[in-house]
């Protein structure tokens, strides 16, 4: 009699077989039998019409605040996900000095588009340290299994201060104390260090992630930690990864695989497709087969469908990149809403805006931007784009993004009293 029997499911089993129907047998916490089973359950499932995997391993997620509060790690639990790995980009809650809570917050809001309000109030701080984080994420009664890895902007910031969160160079002996602090945090458990290097991530004041900047000796400092205890991953988010600079993935890849050689430890970096070049990423892929073939692992994390962005006023729109915008960056949102329609700031920001995006225009770019909506299209017509309902009142793209009789919900006739920056701001609510 076995524990658990699963019936007549579609079984994608991992190892690259075709999918097949069949039973699954489970007795205690292992898989005893795939395929006809004949043996009876002491609980059965009827799992026609399902497919039946094995647990999802979801290698770049930022649940770090998520994972003190909610057990579930909703939505992942929904998808089949069973492992998760946090920490990535260089964006995380820990080392964590007590009067650095809010800006860690502001960082993970700005780089990851999650709401200031739920880290706030979801975070209960019962750390300092990164072994203490481990501590209380341990503490936990979790449905998944979790890792995560030191964050470079954490560390920067717990041992440099502003001076690291305003990414100015570090010293030997700043690089020093980090590369301590990451080797305590891998031997306490960490699965290895990230860091960021795009400046499309950006903190909530529009700082780029500390570390974004960082020179080779500091880098290299901190990775050599991974090589002298002989475990851990060192993870990136590159320069150009968001199509910011077209020339940057090769340039990358040149130190990414001089730094595993020199480390002996994979590192890991996400590749995406770039609409402005759209053959690098098999450049890219030919350099990763090159340097493993030479010895130095260095690969790619592919994402399984298009990278996609919400814009809101709380995080990543067009403006934020405008000088005049920076002051009001953190405001409440009401006050950014209010500002916005002020005549004399809105000519302002588009007298800024086009040379402002100039790195991020691929990912700001208004043929590709669509109106969200309270009851959201994913396939909206090209005509729906910001760009298309400018054309069709006779305006421009970014004064369309800033002015009022923007677009309505998608689907709908442009209102006259709705515009862009007011459905920002719902969504930003959101």
């Amino acid at each position: 009699m076995h524990d658990l029997v699963i019936r007549g499911g579609t079984i994608v089993d991992g190892t690259g077989n075709e999918a097949r129907e069949g039973d699954v047998a489970i007795e205690g916490d292992r898989i005893v039998a795939v395929g006809d089973v004949s043996g009876q359950g002491r609980k059965e499932v009827d799992a026609g019409g399902h497919i039946v995997t094995p647990g999802w391993v979801d290698i770049h997620t930022h649940y770090d605040g998520q994972v003190t509060w909610d057990p579930y790690l909703t939505p992942s639990c929904w998808h089949g996900v069973t492992t998760v790995v946090m920490g990535n980009c260089g964006v995380g809650f820990a080392p964590a000095k007590p009067d650095r809570h809010d800006w860690l917050i502001g960082l993970m809001e700005g780089v990851e588009d999650i709401p200031g309000a739920a880290l706030s109030t979801g975070i209960r701080w019962e750390w300092e340290t990164f072994p203490q984080y481990l501590d209380a994420v341990e503490r936990r009664s979790l449905l998944f299994d979790v890792g995560t890895q030191v964050p470079h902007g954490a560390v920067r910031g717990y041992v440099m201060g502003e001076r690291g969160a305003k990414n100015e160079p570090a010293t030997a002996a700043d690089i020093e104390e980090m590369a301590r602090l990451v080797k305590e945090g891998i031997e306490a458990g960490a699965l290895g260090f990230s860091t960021s290097r795009t400046i499309a991530h950006m903190a909530i004041d529009g700082e780029p992630v500390p570390g974004t900047f960082a020179a080779h000796d500091e880098l290299f400092g901190i990775g050599r930690v991974l090589g002298e205890l002989g475990t851990g991953v060192f993870e990136l988010a590159p320069a150009g990864a968001l199509g910011e600079d077209l020339a940057a993935p090769e340039r990358e890849m040149e130190w990414m695989r001089e730094l595993s050689a020199a480390i002996g430890r994979p590192v890991t970096f996400a590749l995406t497709q770039n609409d402005h070049d759209p053959d690098s990423w098999v450049r890219m892929l030919e350099l990763c087969a090159q340097a493993a073939a030479d010895g130095a692992p260095v690969t790619p994390q592919v994402a399984g469908r298009p990278v996609t962005l919400l814009l809101g006023l709380q995080t990543f729109h067009p403006f934020a990149y405008c000088p005049s915008f920076a002051p009001i960056g953190g405001a409440p949102l009401a006050e950014k809403v209010r500002l916005l329609r002020d005549p004399e700031m809105r000519r302002q920001l588009l007298s800024e805006v086009d040379a402002a995006i100039e790195s991020m225009r691929q990912f700001l770019d208004p043929e590709r931007a669509f109106p969200f909506g309270d009851a959201p299209d994913y396939e909206p017509a090209r005509d729906r784009s910001v760009a298309g309902l400018a054309r069709a009142q006779g305006r421009t793209p970014m004064d369309m993004a800033n002015g009022k009789g923007g677009p309505g919900r998608a689907g709908q006739a442009a209102s006259p009293r709705q515009s862009t920056v007011e459905l920002l701001r719902k969504l930003g609510a959101q």
